[in-house]
């Protein structure tokens, strides 16, 4: 058990209220998400893609196995987190893979968040309907 604990590579990622903790471990390529398999977690296909575009970028999609908590936000943002995640723990493996993930942007932590909704509208940016008389 030591052994595993050595090779060992942790990663955070977050997107949105997305909160993910990445470990990367020497393996075959083998994704799991809050204990559950890595195609019943994420079922559609774009939000695959998008969770193991650090791994393809940078060619190691067969040389880690990936273990994931992620909490918070809905699918989406639960995606972009375990992106953010994989790529810097990718770093913590081989820092050699930086310019790589930093050209495809996947070390740049998403800054778009849910806009506040202000008193006296209905939301965030909508107003409520203007009558003259």
């Amino acid at each position: 058990m030591a052994e595993t604990q050595a090779q060992a590579f942790l990663g955070t990622g977050r997107r949105k209220t997305s909160v993910a903790r990445v470990r990367l471990l020497s393996g075959s390529g083998k994704i799991t998400i809050n204990g559950r398999a890595f195609e019943t977690y994420f079922p559609v296909e774009t939000l695959r893609g998008m969770v193991t575009q650090p791994l393809t970028v940078t060619g190691t999609a067969d040389k880690f196995d990936v273990r994931v908590n992620v909490t918070g936000g809905g699918l989406s943002g639960q995606a972009g987190a375990v992106r953010h995640g994989i790529a810097r723990a990718l770093i913590v493996a081989d820092a050699n893979l930086r310019p790589t993930l930093k050209a495809e942007g996947l070390l740049t932590r998403d800054p778009r968040m849910k806009e506040r909704k202000k008193y006296g509208q209905p939301g965030a940016r909508k107003r409520f309907q203007f009558s003259k008389r």
